[in-house]
């Protein structure tokens, strides 16, 4: 029997489409075998987020035309903040390490409040004529550190120290409300200063101009042929700062307010909310125009993202027809009143921002456009500062409702005089685990909050565990006069007399390991930081666990990062010729066993130990080293958190005072859960 021919027609076809997709999918799968390591290395050289860097070290081909978002948002951000904070990488040279000289034997002095690993303490006098910038900037901090505590001794020898004032509590008053004239504004950063932070139903009024884009130069994108790499760009920032803590960091961002006029990689107007803590940014909110979702939380009943006009987007969501039916039957759609963007190039705004219960929220013009959630380690006290820089004129800023007196402003009143709190003295046996915290000179809180909860644990009483905090100096004779204090009285200090630089943490860390060394008989040296909660019984678990016959390195593993070019906080060719990171624990907790911690200690003793400004990696490096002659075990965790806090955490970063009493009583009733509240 034959078969009709519509029917062979139809398998025919049939058979010719398989055919079409078959080679189609073959097609795409040849495609990304060639160029799916190209994409990543491009996303991984030029993005935020370095986590697919390096899977391939070729160079960056000419034939990309499109890259992801994420890139894009990349490219213009730090477009922005090079316009605001300057600077292009120099050109490669060679590749000589970085090496810093040994400073000499332990001498242990000041014994009253914590022996001081005097290799880092000696005074350096025969520096080389031939110094690289981290040299340099040690020896500076060097010979300004010395100075600082001279100063400390002579006050205390002059009899003007009196113990009585600088602890007592008293109730600073504070203006409840302050302003700034367009006379006092600055003509790249307008700066003003919140005596005692903000309260909720505080508010500051912002009444400025933006300026009228203009031309940028963003060298990714010319390198992706896109264009010319020229951009015009209109966009400035608001924010609310903290106090900065240490020379060479960024004082705390609590509230990052960027509306982006022209400039941003969507091509559209957006405003942009983020904060930053220790030079770490968190997930950005962005409002692009579009309301927030029906099911997204509100912020005390606000939207996050209010709607304004976009001319790209057209409200299909009825249909002609269904909407004449509804007016037919009486139903007929209110009238929903859209505006434009806050923001226009040229003309006046008056932006207010103001704090509420549950975060701040911006008015322009009177007119509610966002609001943003309070996030985890910062309080309303903590926003001492406003900042206002970028593409605008400021004509006046005025706040109101400001806090009348601020409890804990004074950085002595957070001590707790207890003989609770107090450490004992080291102990002459082996212990089996030596905790190093990095701690700067005014963390008075930071310090306080680590003694009353995770220094508490048994281990750390029946002096199985030593914890102390390292600490630098501070330019401010008083503060240094209560560091000296504090470590004279809790017995928990190790004062490092150099003055205090982000890019000098790293003689921080060799500080840590000198003092587990040679101070103490230790099987496992932790290094920290003073914002991190350590579940002490945990991480003894599992550094047992993890520990064999093999020296351990334990910790969140990084595995081929690279380091940023661009931006901020570039990485010059001088300080890391190398195309990627070697593998390297995340700096706020991580475990080493004393024989890398000895190697180390050579390694510097000999002067053949290289340095790096971020701490974290030159542990990786050093590791690494230490690795080619003698194996070490690696293990990872991610419950060894770099941001923030996760259920059943090993340790948890970034957590203000509060929050550490808040994990402690969580763990006294056997719960391991965060505390992500104001």
């Amino acid at each position: 029997m034959k078969r009709s021919k519509s029917v062979e027609t139809l398998v025919g076809r049939r058979w010719r489409l398989s055919h079409i997709l078959f080679a189609v999918a073959a097609l795409y799968l040849l495609i990304i075998a060639f160029k799916f390591r190209h994409i990543l290395e491009i996303v991984g050289l030029m993005s935020d987020d370095r986590s697919f860097a390096g899977i391939d070290r070729t160079a960056v081909g000419d034939d990309v035309a499109d890259v992801s978002r994420s890139f894009f948002g990349s490219a213009y951000s730090d477009s922005l903040h090079r316009h605001l904070d300057g600077g292009d990488p120099p050109p490669k040279p060679g590749s000589d390490p970085i090496v810093l000289p040994t400073l000499g034997k332990p001498v242990y002095s000041f014994n009253h409040y914590g022996r001081i690993t005097s290799a880092l303490m000696q005074r350096r006098q025969h520096w080389g004529g031939n110094l690289t910038e981290l040299e340099r900037m040690a020896q500076e901090a060097w010979a300004l550190g010395m100075k600082s505590w001279k100063e400390v001794e002579d006050f205390e020898d002059k009899g003007e120290l009196n113990q009585t004032p600088l602890l007592e509590r008293k109730l600073e008053s504070c203006p409840i409300s302050v302003s700034m004239g367009k006379d006092e504004t600055g003509s790249d950063e307008s700066l003003m200063f919140l005596p005692c932070g903000l309260e909720v139903g505080s508010s500051i009024t912002v009444i400025g101009t933006p300026h009228h884009a203009h031309q940028e130069f963003v060298p990714q994108l010319a390198k992706l042929r896109q264009g010319e790499g020229i951009v015009m760009v209109s966009q400035f920032i608001v924010e609310l700062q903290g106090l900065k803590a240490v020379d060479g960091e960024e004082p705390p961002k609590i509230l990052h307010f960027n509306p982006r006029v022209k400039g941003d990689w969507s091509h559209r107007p957006v405003i942009e909310h983020n904060t930053c803590y220790r030079m770490q940014w968190g997930k950005a909110m962005r409002c692009d125009g579009i309301a927030s979702k029906e099911d997204d939380d509100t912020v005390d009943g606000f939207n996050k993202c209010e709607k304004w006009l976009r001319t790209d987007i057209v409200d299909s969501k009825e249909s002609k027809t269904t909407s004449w039916l509804k007016r037919f039957i009486g139903r007929a759609k209110k009238p929903e009143m859209t505006w434009p963007f806050s923001f226009v190039e040229g003309r006046l705004f008056v932006l207010t921002v103001r704090a509420g219960i549950e975060g701040y929220h911006i008015f322009v013009g009177g007119r509610h456009v966002t609001s943003f959630p309070y996030r985890m380690g910062f309080t309303l006290e903590d926003a001492t500062g406003l900042a206002i820089k970028g593409n605008v004129d400021v004509h006046s800023v005025f706040a109101t409702s400001l806090p009348k007196s601020h409890p804990s402003f004074s950085r002595q009143q957070v001590l707790e005089l207890s003989e609770a709190w107090k450490s004992g003295p080291l102990p002459q046996q082996p212990v089996e685990l030596f905790i190093g915290i990095l701690s700067a000179t005014n963390h008075f809180a930071e310090r306080m909050a680590v003694r009353k909860t995770w220094m508490q644990y048994s281990a750390i009483k029946l002096s199985n565990v030593v914890a102390r905090f390292f600490v630098a100096l501070s330019p401010r004779k008083e503060v240094n006069v209560v560091l000296k204090r504090e470590a004279e009285y809790f017995g928990d200090i190790v004062i490092l007399p150099f003055m205090d630089r982000y890019e000098l943490v790293v003689l921080k860390t060799v500080a840590i390991c000198e003092f587990g060394v040679q101070n103490l008989t230790a099987a496992y040296i932790m290094k920290c930081d003073d914002d991190t909660f350590i579940r002490l019984d945990v991480v003894l678990r599992e550094m047992n666990n993890a520990a064999g016959k093999k020296p351990l390195y334990m910790g969140n593993l990084n595995l081929l990062h690279r380091p940023l070019r661009n931006g901020k906080w570039a990485v010059t060719y001088e300080e890391w010729p190398e195309d990627i990171y070697p593998p390297y624990a995340n700096g706020p907790g991580y475990v080493i066993s004393s024989d890398i911690a000895r190697f180390i200690i050579a390694k510097h003793a000999n002067q053949t130990l290289r340095m790096f400004k971020m701490e974290d990696v030159s542990m990786g490096m050093w590791v690494e080293e230490f690795n080619a002659s003698t194996p070490v075990q690696y293990s990872h965790n991610w419950k060894f958190c770099q941001y923030g806090c996760m259920d059943n955490y090993y340790t948890s970063h970034y957590q203000s005072p509060r929050q550490m009493i808040c994990l402690w009583d969580k763990l006294a009733r056997g719960r391991a859960q965060c505390c992500n509240f104001r």
